[in-house]
């Protein structure tokens, strides 16, 4: 039974990475309105079998040994996200920003990963090219090109040139959200558009902040300001609309946690709010978030009156660890600030299909997971 597993786990393998390197073929190209410039850009890669095992982690400095590779290698995953800080790159000089991408790409850790398991990639702050960065930083076109070539993405994918590198993919045996056992795994860009960050005065932060071990920013206090914008937003709102059984929200920042002080969907509560209302008000079934950035791991979940439980798995870093760990009532277990990844696995099998999702460790070895049946993801649950 094991060797007959290990084949079906390379075949689906081989099956994703062919996919993945044909996915310009499945492109859709767009026009000149603003409508179709939002509307049909995602990826839909066929698979020899339902996607089942969906790992996912942040944070790795490229200079760093990071043997955490070496044990998501072993665990053959079928598909690793990765969810930004995928390098610290932190210039605004592209050719060192060039340079550290490549000391990624000759890292011998993730040249195995790479090798054996299809990637997708979202960035956050260290890769986009400056810390805590937003719509102001000045070579964020350049850095574009850069990141998306270092991935290999298509040259006809609406990444290189529409305002951010947002992007989706439905994972399925017929790639179209149709078969019943579709994986839609949905990645916003929240630095391409993000309005300023509100910064504490200095005595606040001293005083108020820093005992709490939080960090210097709070809730921005001007009407409309967003990590998206607009447009991101009717692309983001359609997405979460198209059919698929499991739908995957991966952000670079936390999204359910409601504490701000360090970069997170909280700093931007209509951000945050308008997500959750529209999950609710559309009714859109099967979501399940992931989330970098921190330098810790943690497992969210927010139980709302009319909705199904959203859970979040927050895993950072690869090879980053922060020694304080900010509060958060949606906790669920413990945290751990050592390097992790997180995990996502499915059985299909299953009448009920049954999700375990969790975060394990640079051995390998589980540090924390939970589980539940697909039909706990529903409004119908809910009621």
């Amino acid at each position: 039974m094991k060797n007959i597993s290990q084949l079906m786990t390379k075949s689906l393998t081989t099956a994703l990475l062919a996919a993945f390197l044909s996915v310009s073929v499945n492109a859709i190209a767009l026009g000149d309105s603003a409508d179709r410039k939002t509307a049909e850009i995602d990826n839909k890669i066929p698979t020899a079998k339902p996607l089942s095992k969906i790992y996912f982690g942040s944070c790795g400095k490229q200079y760093k040994p990071m043997p955490i590779f070496d044990a998501i290698v072993a665990d053959q995953p079928e598909l690793f996200v990765f969810l930004g800080d995928n390098i610290y790159g932190d210039t605004e000089d592209m050719s060192e920003l060039q340079h550290k991408y490549d000391t990624l790409g000759e890292h011998p850790g993730f040249k195995k990963l790479k090798a054996t398991t299809p990637l997708i990639a979202i960035w956050d702050d260290h890769d986009y090219g400056e810390n805590d960065a937003g719509k102001e930083y000045p070579q964020k076109e350049a850095s574009r090109k850069i990141m998306l070539d270092f991935w290999q993405e298509p040259k006809d994918s609406p990444r290189y040139h529409r305002d951010g590198i947002y992007s989706s993919y439905i994972y399925g045996e017929d790639g179209y959200g149709e078969s019943g056992k579709t994986v839609h795994i949905i990645m916003p860009d929240l630095r391409w558009n993000r309005d300023e960050l509100h910064q504490v005065g200095k005595f606040s932060y001293a005083t108020k902040r820093m005992p709490k071990n939080l960090g210097p920013y709070e809730v921005s206090p001007v009407k409309g300001a967003s990590m998206l914008g607009e447009r991101q937003w009717q692309w983001l709102e359609s997405e979460l609309k198209k059919p698929a059984t499991v739908k995957i929200i991966a952000s670079s920042l936390q999204l359910l946690p409601e504490f701000t002080g360090w970069e997170s969907w909280a700093n931007f509560p209509s951000d945050r709010n308008r997500l959750l209302n529209f999950i609710k008000q559309e009714k859109i079934p099967g979501v399940i978030m992931i989330s970098g950035d921190t330098h810790w791991g943690e497992i969210s979940k927010v139980t709302e009156h009319g909705m199904y439980p959203l859970w979040e798995v927050t895993s950072s870093g690869l090879s980053e660890k922060w020694k304080d760990v900010s509060p958060n009532k949606h906790r669920q277990g413990q945290y751990t600030h050592d390097v992790n990844y997180g995990f996502i696995e499915i059985d299909w099998n299953k009448t009920d299909p049954e999700i375990v999702f969790g975060l394990k460790q640079v051995d390998g070895q589980v540090f924390s997971q939970h589980q539940v049946k697909l039909s706990q993801l529903s409004f119908a649950e809910s009621r």
